[in-house]
């Protein structure tokens, strides 16, 4: 009795906790899971469903819809068997929604419009596989159409997946961190989360090559698919964070402000968020110390953010607190230095930093002794106070120390808006913003704990059904912006309230 059960023991320990919650597959070879819809006439459509495909046929103008039960990455490969001649065609669409299936067309990945379908000729049975360029960063549902007179044996459809590059295929699951509690959806979201910062984590020469920024526009009104191209060399390593897996594909640092706390409780992937913020370093302005908005190809714009300035100064904080890694910020301290000397450079007679680029997340009306911007200048000082006491340099201490006490001095009597409980966006307006107002509890820009329970009150009295908007942007629902009211209705006390807004949004 003793070897079964030590045995039983054994194989409990090897047993990874929670799985069953676990999205990143066991395997880089993905096959669909079923047939979402057929046009035309495919014989056998479902047969290329499972890990044990047969040959579908498809005859005349036809086309099959599969689903592969949750959005996934990679390169889509066929198996072809025989075909009635060598003018057939089978074209290639993909959608993350269902609303957007489309034999003729992909949901779209630049400002405006949808992206144009892949297309394979076969010159007769074989493998045949898209360019790598035409990697597809996320969708769940794959459409295969044949629009010639013939015939088309499909044998196989799978898709290799890529994210995580640097990751061998059976460590994709291999989570250090895990998370339960009693309520289901909560643990769903918890490793939906971790998964999409998996499927967000990329091979850097295979970056969003934006070949039309710029060019079209969020208004336009386009009625032909946009070509699209994934072989940008984004950073010189192995494995890159990025923004998304579909689009932008590119490295912003606001994004990694929300995602790297996750990564690190789940999977604790810092080499890839090393690799990140070593591309955001590498476009560092040597002579202002000016960091760029975000990595490349978009830098190329040169737009400056006071923000996302700030946001990578945050992420080297980050990573020095979850990796203790004393060596790499020895190797950016200066750099860092240079970059918030920058930001304190705007700062004018008011005490606060007076912003003068409208870039940032996509909101309306940044500008000004915005509280926003001022609330992350405000955290970020404090954060480099830290890393100052660290790497024992007192020689920004008395500057940083005072310029921090300024800030949250004037931000409380010239942004706070008593009648309300919650800041203004700057003096000359009475909006009250979403993202200024979480991140003023977040930053402990407020000079009492009251303040905080005002904000937490103010911002969950504008939720609608679909989530917290974000006034500022139009009453968008953003799920960025939202992940910092989340921790404003933590820090202010309301714990059960954030967890109402992470299952509402």
């Amino acid at each position: 009795m003793i070897i079964p059960l030590f045995a039983a023991l054994f194989s409990a320990v090897l047993a990874v906790p929670y799985e069953e919650y676990i999205l990143a597959p066991d395997t880089r070879t993905l096959r669909p899971v079923l047939v979402y819809q057929v046009n035309g006439t495919v014989t056998d459509a479902e047969a290329l469903t499972g890990d044990e495909p047969n040959g579908a046929v498809f005859d005349g103008p036809s086309g099959v819809t599969f689903d592969y039960g949750k959005n996934i990455a990679g390169l889509v490969y066929l198996t072809i068997g025989e075909i009635s001649d060598p003018d057939q065609y089978i074209s290639i669409t993909f959608s993350e929604s269902s609303l957007w299936i489309s034999g003729e067309r992909s949901d779209g990945t630049a400002d405006s419009g949808l992206d144009e379908a892949l297309y394979i000729r076969p010159s007769g049975p074989g493998v045949y596989t898209v360019p790598r360029e035409r990697e597809r960063g996320g969708f769940r549902y794959l459409s295969l159409a044949h629009n010639g007179t013939g015939s088309v044996e499909v044998k196989d459809v799978y898709t290799h997946f890529t994210p995580m590059p640097h990751y061998a295929e059976d460590q994709l699951r291999n989570y250090t961190g895990f998370f339960h509690c009693e309520d289901e959806l909560i643990n769903r979201v918890w490793y939906a989360g971790a998964y999409t910062n998996q499927m967000c984590t990329i091979d850097p020469r295979y970056g969003n090559a934006l070949p039309f920024l710029r060019i079209i526009n969020s208004g336009d009104n386009l009625t032909t698919p946009v070509p699209w191209f994934n072989n940008y060399t984004i950073t010189n390593r192995t494995s890159a964070l990025v923004d998304g897996a579909k689009r932008d594909r590119l490295v912003w640092a606001g994004d990694m402000a929300i995602a790297v706390p996750a990564i690190v409780v789940s999977y604790n992937d810092l080499i890839s968020v090393q690799n990140s913020l070593d591309s955001l370093f590498a476009l560092q302005n040597a002579s202002t110390g000016q960091l760029p908005y975000a990595g490349q190809p978009f830098s190329e714009l040169g737009i400056y953010s006071a923000t996302y300035h700030l946001y990578t100064l945050i992420g080297v904080s980050d990573f020095y607190l979850y990796s203790g890694d004393y060596d790499y910020l020895t190797s950016l301290w200066s750099d860092w230095k240079r970059a918030m000397a920058f930001s304190l450079s705007f700062i004018d007679d008011s005490s606060l930093m007076n912003v003068t680029s409208p870039a940032d997340w996509l909101r309306f009306g940044m500008g000004g002794h915005n509280i926003e911007a001022n609330s992350i200048l405000y955290y970020t000082l404090n954060a480099g106070l830290v890393l100052a006491d660290a790497l024992n340099d007192t020689t920004v201490v008395q500057n940083w120390t005072a310029a921090a006490a300024g800030i949250k001095a004037a931000a409380n009597t010239l942004l706070w808006d008593a009648s309300a409980g919650m800041y203004r966006d700057n003096e000359t307006t009475t909006l009250h913003p979403q993202d200024g107002n979480s991140w003023a509890v977040v930053s402990n820009i407020t000079d009492e704990p009251a303040k905080n329970l005002a904000i937490s009150q103010g911002l969950r009295e504008r939720w609608t059904p679909y989530g917290a908007p974000a006034i500022e942007a139009a009453d968008a629902v953003s799920p960025f912006i939202s992940g910092f009211e989340i921790q404003a209705h933590v820090r202010a006390g309301n714990a059960t309230r954030g967890l109402e807004l992470v299952r509402l949004q």
